[in-house]
């Protein structure tokens, strides 16, 4: 039988910046220095930390992977240089091939050395990355020794998948696993990553790992999340979601249990005073929700270099709630908030705009775009929906030039409901640089206002969001007295059956099982498939559902495909 001990590991739940080398290994050197300062051993980063995550096709150039194994090399190095030599570091980086195609990797570093290098087995795009290659021949997982206890690496997919690393690993005997991570947020997807590493520290028998990034990378964002579990599954440590910070946790496991390919250091640490291991709450669905908004746009500008952001406000919700994410974003002294009335807008459009400016203290201006209207009007001989159209258009042109005048990224306000059928128009409302809520329904923007102003009362401030932009029926006031349920069923229904036909992919047969009407499926349907030309051209937006425009669900443009 294996001796028992114990191992101190520190786990860097931080943000890196895609392509950005240098502060990237910057980040993972402070890591480094506070890790040791801590009396870790081991120190394990998220998954291709030291290039940023997902790189997509920047896998796909030579200079980038050459850049990448130099820069990983040279972090080697400067960890010894600097002191923190003897801790044993797990580095995700992008490498590749004898033959040249690029490969997901961790390097374990120690003492100036890449003493191994794990190349990860399961990958979910296999159009960029190489399908595994075995670190040795016929060897599909990696132990190495530290402290006398044998370790097993695997990458993210690794263990989402049966069999491969996980199944031979279990057949090795390990101490400890430990999995990096760069798995984006999805609404109640870490009761599943809990789950399955549980699942997996029963099937190796031995305590689990599990490191996640943190930030937001384009239309994704990461909410940390890093999970330890024991070797019979029970939850041991969890960091808070979307906070960077580094975990040190010490673990009982066992010594010199396995038969490793590579051994670090043998001798053990059999006993010393254990720090404390805490499991921090989990936020609530509609709080996760908004975390990763906030998150998803904070870098979105800040990693873009823009320095403020501008939008439509028109006395709506969706406006109201996108600028109240600006603000917790990235202040509200950067936020720039338009309203653009035309002669059909309402005054409680203007007023409801004003005070939601004032109660977040944004920038405000109002810009009177009828004579503009009018002019074209009179140029262009228009009427009916094509009248309708030109009054977003003028408001999108207006937005895009005070972007380019004055430097600010526009943000586009529509929502996944309006998204999915099509209640847009090309070039108006739908302009901008990112779109924070076209991965949310209406109803879930209702339910997330209400929840943004029962915190902010909770806290005994000036809750943000307008009660009448929350209580007042939709219209985009393009014509008199238009109402959003003029054209559509109510967004309470809607959402219903576009959660069946979209997040589900129920299709037809599904939404009809569950109830609704043939006449109001049917439409329903046609909408949402005659509207994929214009969510193609809709602007990047974080994504926190499973099925999101663009990233998760994508259809043809041109079909004749007839769910009906």
């Amino acid at each position: 039988m294996s001796q028992s001990g114990q191992i101190r590991i520190a786990l860097a739940q931080i943000n890196p910046t895609v392509g950005d080398l240098v502060k990237n290994a910057d980040l993972i050197s402070k890591n480094a220095y506070e890790a040791a300062a801590a009396g870790a051993v081991v120190v394990v980063y998220p998954e291709m930390v030291l290039t940023g995550y997902p790189v997509e096709d920047l896998a796909t150039r030579p200079s980038f992977r050459a850049a990448s194994i130099e820069a990983v090399n040279q972090l080697a190095q400067r960890i010894n240089n600097e002191g923190n030599g003897d801790l044993t570091l797990i580095v995700g980086y992008l490498g590749q091939s004898p033959a040249g195609a690029p490969q997901n990797c961790v390097a374990i570093i120690h003492r100036g050395v890449i003493v191994a290098i794990y190349i990860k087995h399961h990958l979910p795009n296999y159009g960029v990355f190489d399908e595994y290659r075995n670190f040795t021949p016929g060897n599909h997982s990696l132990v190495i020794r530290v402290c006398g206890v044998d370790i097993g690496i695997a990458i993210c997919e690794d263990i989402w998948q049966e069999g491969g690393p996980v199944a031979s690993l279990a057949n090795r005997n390990i101490g400890l696993l430990l999995v990096p991570n760069g798995s984006p947020y999805e609404v109640n997807k870490d009761d599943l990553r809990l789950t399955l590493v549980k699942k997996r520290a029963l099937q190796v028998g031995a305590p689990l790992a599990y490191v996640n990034m943190t930030g937001g990378q384009d239309d994704l964002v990461f909410d940390g999340d890093t999970i330890v579990v024991g070797a019979s599954g029970e939850l041991i440590a969890r960091a808070p979601q979307f906070e960077d910070g580094l975990m040190v946790i010490d673990l009982d496991v066992r010594l010199a249990s396995s038969d490793p390919d590579f051994i670090i250091s043998s001798a053990p640490i059999l006993k010393y005073l254990k720090i404390a291991a805490g499991v921090a709450p989990r936020l609530g669905e509609l709080a996760q929700i908004w975390q990763g908004l906030v998150v998803g746009l904070r870098d979105y500008v800040e990693k873009n270099n823009f320095k403020s952001v501008i939008l439509g406000l028109s006395g709506g919700i969706d406006s109201a709630l996108v600028a109240t994410l600006a603000a917790d974003a990235i202040g509200a002294d950067r936020v720039y908030g338009v309203a653009l009335p035309s002669k059909y807008s309402s005054d409680h459009s203007l007023s409801d705009a004003k005070e939601l400016a004032m109660n977040l203290g944004l920038n405000y201006r109002i810009i009177e775009i009828a004579p503009m209207v009018a002019n074209l009007l009179e140029n262009l001989r228009v009427d009916g929906l094509a009248e309708e159209n030109l009054q977003a258009r003028v408001r999108g042109v207006t937005l895009m030039a005070l972007s380019n005048q004055e430097g600010h990224l526009v943000l586009a306000t529509g929502n996944k409901s309006e998204l999915a059928v099509g209640y847009s128009t090309l070039y108006g409302d739908a302009v901008g640089g990112f779109a924070p809520i076209k991965d949310i329904y209406k109803t879930q923007v209702w339910a997330l206002a209400k929840w943004r102003n029962e915190i902010a009362a909770a806290q005994q401030l000036r809750p943000p969001i307008p009660i009448n932009s929350i209580n007042k029926e939709p219209s985009a006031e393009l014509r008199p007295d238009q109402k959003d349920s003029d054209s559509l069923p109510s967004y309470e229904v809607l959402d219903r059956i576009l959660n069946i036909y979209i997040d589900k992919d129920g299709g037809r047969p599904a939404a009809l099982n569950a109830g609704f009407a043939p006449d109001l499926v049917d439409k329903v349907v046609q909408l949402v498939d005659r509207a994929e030309y214009k969510r193609r051209q809709y602007p990047p937006g974080t994504k926190i559902s499973s099925r999101a425009f663009g990233k998760d669900r994508r259809l043809p443009i041109t079909s004749h495909w007839n769910e009906s």
